[in-house]
C-alpha cells in the first residue's frame, strides 16, 4: 500500500512537474533593455512585447501546420534552450545608409520536441523570429499562424490590396486596427502606432522558397497573417500578366532540414528611428557572391517615363538607335553610369527579336565608349521563357544590367523565381531592378547585384493619376522604406502645384516644387536611382544638373534631423567627406531649424538649392544659393507647400 501511495505521489509530482514546464515563460531582452519579449509555451506558443515598461504587442500566438497533423508551436515541449549574445558590425556590399551597420542583438532558442526550434532575436529597435526545422524528408507547410494582439487604441497604416495578384503599389490609410474586417487584407511592410505614439513596423525578412506574408484584419484588436498558396493552375493572358487561377490548401513543400523567414517587428518610439532600422538587411542571410567588386551603384538615365520626348535634335525621337545615343551623351556629359532601355526595344514575346530599329551591338559600344552601362526591360515570363539564350545574348553584348518587370505575386514558385534571377545575374555580373514586385525581403545582402526593386507606388503614378502627392511622398520612407531600397523613379523637371497638377501620359509632371524631387535624392535610398525625365530637359537646367550630377547613390553615414511621418523629413547623408541634405515636406508650407552639430570641424562651401519665392504658384520656381556653414550654425529653411531644399557641404 505504501508503495501505491509513493507511487502516486512520485506520478503526482511528474504531472506537477510537466504542467510546470509546459507553462514556463522566457523572458528575452534587448541590449540596452527597453525592449522586453515575454515568451509564453503552454498550450500554445505565445508571446508578448514592452517597450519602456508599456505593453506594446499584447500576448500573441504562432503556430505552423505541418504535413498531415503536427502542429509546430502547440503545446511546445521544450527540450533545451541556448541563448546567444552578439555585438559587432556587418559591412554592407552596397551601402544604402551606412557603411559599417553595428548588429547587436540577444537571442534564444528553444529547441523543441518533434524535429524544430523556435528562434527569438531582440535588437534594441526591434526584435523577430523564426523556426528551424529538421526532418529528413521534405515537409509541407499547410498553415502558418501569426496573430498579432494589439493594445486598444492601436492604429496602423494600412496598405490595402484587392488580391494576391498585385504590384503592392499601394497607398496607406490610417485607421484603427478594431476597425479592419477580416474581409480586408494588405501587404508588407504595415505600421502599427500604439496609443502612447510608439511605432511598430510589420515585415519580414530571409524570404526564400516560401510564400510572402500579408497581413489580414480580424475585425478585433489583432492582425492576423495570411499567404497565397501553392500556384496549382495559371492562366496567361498576354506576355506578362500570369494569374494563379487556382491555390493550393497548403503554402509549400520544401525542405524538411531549414530555417525559415523571419517575421520581423522593427520598433520605434520616434518616427526618425524607423529611418535608420536596418533590420530586414541584417537577419538575411550573408553575401553568397565570392568577389562582389563588380556591383556599382550609380544613377540612370530613364526612357520610358518620359515617352522619349526629346527635342532639339535632328532626328525622329523615339525607340531607336539614335535616341539612345542621345541619352548615352547625355550620360556621359554628367557622369551617369547607366541608362536603361525600357520597353519597346524588344518584340513583345521575343526577347531575341530586336526591332528593327534598334542596333544593340551599335548602342552598346557606343556605351563602352562613353563609358556608360546599358541596363535592359524584360518581362518575367519571356525570360523565364526563354532563360539561356536571354542571359547568353545579354552577356554576348556586355549589357550591365536587367529590369524584370510584371511578376506581381510572391507565391513560393515566384519567390524562387527572384532567387534564381538574381542567381544567374550575378553569374554574368550583371545588376537586377525588380519592377511589379514585392517588398524587399532580405535578397539584396545575399545577392547584392539586386540593387534595387520597385513594390511602391513611385512616380510614374504622375502619368496616369493624382495620388501621388507630396503626403504619400513623405509616407514612403518611414514604412516602405524601411524593408529597403525602393524605385521611386524621381528627377522631374516639370513640377506642379496642388491646383495645376494634370496627369499626362507622354508628357509627365510632378506634384510639388522642384527642390521636393531634388530632395529626394538624398532623402530616398536606391542604390541604382533614376533620372526620370528628359534628356533634353536636364540639359536647359545646369543649375539643377550640378546637384543631380554630383549626388552619390550610396552612404556612409545618415543623421536624421527632422522627421514626421507624412508631414516633413530632413536627412544629412555623408559620402566621403561631403554631407549632402534633403528636405522635404507635404501640402503644408513648412520653415525648420537645422541643427548642424553633426559636422566636423572647420567651415563647409555650402551650395544650395531651395523653393523659389513663388514656388507656391509656379512650382518649378527655385533658387540657388552659397553660403559657408560651421557646426556651430543653425540652419532656417523654408518650404513651400509640396516642397524641397536640398545641399552640397564640402569642406574648404
Amino acid at each position: 500500500m505504501k508503495s501505491l501511495i509513493a507511487g502516486f505521489f512520485l506520478f503526482t509530482i511528474f504531472l506537477l512537474c510537466q504542467s510546470i514546464r509546459a507553462q514556463a515563460v522566457f523572458s528575452l531582452s534587448s541590449p540596452d533593455g527597453k525592449i522586453v519579449t515575454e515568451i509564453f509555451t503552454g498550450d500554445y506558443l505565445e508571446f508578448e512585447v514592452s517597450y519602456d515598461s508599456v505593453k506594446i504587442v499584447d500576448r500573441s500566438r504562432i503556430s505552423m501546420n505541418v504535413n498531415e497533423h503536427e502542429v509546430l508551436g502547440l503545446a511546445p515541449k521544450i527540450r533545451k534552450k541556448i541563448t546567444n549574445s552578439v555585438d559587432s558590425k556587418v559591412i554592407p556590399v552596397v551601402s544604402e545608409k551606412f557603411s559599417a551597420i553595428p548588429e547587436k542583438y540577444n537571442e534564444t532558442k528553444l529547441i523543441c520536441k518533434g524535429g524544430y526550434s523556435i528562434v527569438f532575436r531582440v535588437y534594441n529597435n526591434g526584435l523577430a523570429w523564426r523556426y528551424e526545422t529538421t526532418y529528413e524528408e521534405d515537409i509541407r507547410i499547410n498553415r502558418e499562424l501569426v496573430n498579432l494582439q494589439f493594445p486598444s487604441n492601436s492604429m496602423v497604416w494600412f496598405p490595402e490590396e484587392e488580391s494576391f495578384f498585385s504590384h503592392n503599389e499601394r497607398y496607406y490609410s490610417r485607421e484603427e486596427i478594431e476597425l479592419i474586417s477580416n474581409e480586408r487584407f494588405c501587404s508588407l511592410p504595415a505600421l502599427v502606432e500604439s496609443s502612447e505614439g510608439i511605432k511598430i513596423l510589420i515585415s519580414e525578412s530571409n524570404l526564400r522558397d516560401y510564400p510572402g506574408m500579408w497581413l489580414k484584419g480580424t475585425g478585433s484588436k489583432s492582425l492576423q497573417a495570411t499567404f497565397p498558396g501553392v500556384s496549382l493552375e495559371e492562366e496567361q493572358s498576354n506576355d506578362r500578366n500570369v494569374k494563379v487561377i487556382k491555390y493550393a490548401d497548403y503554402l509549400a513543400i520544401t525542405k524538411g532540414a531549414r530555417t525559415f523567414p523571419w517575421r520581423m517587428l522593427a520598433i520605434a518610439k520616434k518616427d526618425a528611428d524607423l529611418l535608420t532600422n536596418q533590420l530586414s538587411y541584417l537577419l538575411a542571410d550573408q553575401c553568397a557572391i565570392e568577389d562582389p567588386s563588380w556591383i556599382i551603384p550609380g544613377k540612370v538615365a530613364w526612357d520610358w517615363w518620359n515617352a522619349w520626348n526629346i527635342y532639339g535634335v535632328d532626328f525622329k525621337a523615339g525607340v531607336n538607335t539614335q535616341t539612345y545615343k542621345y541619352y548615352i551623351d547625355f550620360a556621359s556629359k554628367y557622369g551617369i553610369d547607366y541608362i536603361i532601355m525600357d520597353e519597346g526595344w524588344y518584340k513583345l514575346g521575343d526577347l531575341l527579336d530586336v526591332v528593327a530599329e534598334i542596333d544593340m551591338e551599335e548602342i552598346i559600344a557606343y556605351a563602352n565608349q562613353k563609358n556608360v552601362g546599358v541596363i535592359l526591360w524584360v518581362i518575367w515570363k519571356t525570360l523565364e521563357n526563354q532563360w539561356d539564350e536571354t542571359f547568353d545574348q545579354f552577356e554576348a553584348w556586355g549589357v550591365k544590367g536587367i529590369k524584370v518587370d510584371f511578376m506581381q505575386r510572391d507565391d513560393q514558385s515566384m519567390v524562387n523565381y527572384y532567387w534564381r534571377v538574381a542567381e544567374e545575374a550575378a553569374k554574368r555580373k550583371m545588376l537586377v531592378d525588380f519592377h511589379g514586385a514585392y517588398k524587399p525581403s532580405g535578397l539584396r545582402r545575399t545577392y547584392p547585384n539586386v540593387i534595387t526593386r520597385e513594390g511602391l507606388r513611385g512616380l510614374e503614378q504622375s502619368k496616369w493619376s493624382d495620388k501621388n502627392t507630396p503626403d504619400h511622398n513623405l509616407t514612403l520612407p518611414f514604412i516602405r522604406m524601411v524593408a529597403g531600397p525602393m524605385d521611386y523613379t524621381p528627377g522631374a523637371l516639370v513640377n506642379a502645384t496642388k491646383e495645376n497638377f494634370k496627369p499626362i501620359y507622354t508628357q509627365p509632371m510632378s506634384m510639388g516644387t522642384r527642390c521636393h524631387q531634388l530632395a529626394m535624392y538624398v532623402v530616398y535610398e536606391s542604390p541604382l536611382q533614376m533620372l526620370c525625365d528628359n534628356p533634353s530637359n536636364y540639359l536647359r537646367e545646369p543649375e539643377c544638373m550640378d546637384f543631380l550630377s554630383a549626388v552619390p547613390t550610396v552612404w556612409d553615414s545618415t543623421v536624421v534631423l527632422k522627421a514626421k511621418i507624412g508631414e516633413v523629413i530632413a536627412l544629412a547623408r555623408k559620402k566621403g567627406e561631403e554631407w549632402y541634405i534633403g528636405a522635404m515636406t507635404n501640402w503644408q508650407p513648412t520653415e525648420l531649424e537645422i541643427d548642424l552639430s553633426f559636422l566636423s570641424e572647420g567651415e563647409y562651401n555650402a551650395d544650395i538649392w531651395q523653393d523659389g519665392t513663388n514656388a507656391n504658384r509656379y512650382a518649378s520656381d527655385f533658387k540657388k544659393t552659397k553660403q559657408t556653414l560651421t557646426a556651430d550654425k543653425k540652419l532656417k529653411l523654408k518650404l513651400a507647400p509640396g516642397g524641397g531644399w536640398a545641399a552640397i557641404l564640402s569642406l574648404k
